[in-house]
């Protein structure tokens, strides 16, 4: 049996070429946007995109993670430096989002460079993240080996009683990154599989827009 044995027919509205914003940037707001109205109880599964990386030996690896936001400089995640994603971006800078929106028949996918943010942005997102979620990040050697649960649940409370009274520091290891586009796909699903696909790319400062088959 294949994986496709049941199919599922998309029939929402298709997409043209003067749907679309002459800046993928804010055409991929425009969706976000969207998006969340139409599932307004669903962000964790709006803001959800799989980042895909590679090694210098280009070795791939990909997980979900959540999107963090965007301006005209790129897209924005947070993560440990130091475990495999981070390690991987290291040797190879290069990577890949995917967004999918079943509820619109709609996904995106970008390309780009990764860099890391400046230490400020870095220190205000920790700031404002949950005490418990700051402890996880500090505790976490994340992707590391690691012989029991118990382990990381006693650095946890170790590191909750010592901070019980002031705000954990960021540490050097965990922080944000930026994924700098030169290419973005917007998938709209259609019936027959006849989808349309709009691609960007980035010739020097000025992004050109193509259809491309399904």
């Amino acid at each position: 049996m294949f994986a496709d044995q049941t199919r599922a027919d998309y029939v929402k509205r298709g997409l043209a070429r003067s749907d679309l914003d002459a800046d993928p940037i804010q055409q991929f707001r425009e969706w976000y946007e969207l998006a969340v109205e139409c599932s307004p109880g669903d962000w964790f599964e709006i803001a959800s995109m799989t980042l895909a990386t590679a090694d210098a030996a280009g070795r791939v690896s990909a997980r979900v993670i959540l999107f963090k936001g965007i301006d005209e400089s790129g897209l924005l995640f947070f993560t440990n430096y130091e475990s495999e994603k981070g390690r991987q971006i290291a040797s190879n800078s290069r990577a890949a989002l995917v967004f999918f929106w079943p509820q619109l028949a709609r996904q995106v996918r970008v390309e780009g460079q990764v860099t890391k943010t400046n230490a400020a942005t870095s220190d205000a997102y920790f700031a404002s993240r949950p005490h418990g979620s700051q402890v996880s990040a500090v505790v976490s050697a994340q992707s590391r080996v690691i012989a029991s649960r118990e382990l990381l649940e006693d650095a946890a409370a170790e590191l909750e009683s010592r901070y019980e009274r002031s705000g954990i520091p960021r540490p050097q290891t965990w922080g944000g990154y930026r994924l700098e586009p030169d290419w973005f796909e917007f998938w709209q699903g259609r019936e027959n599989r006849l989808h349309d696909r709009f691609r960007y790319r980035r010739n020097n400062d000025v992004w050109v827009i193509e259809r491309l088959c399904p």
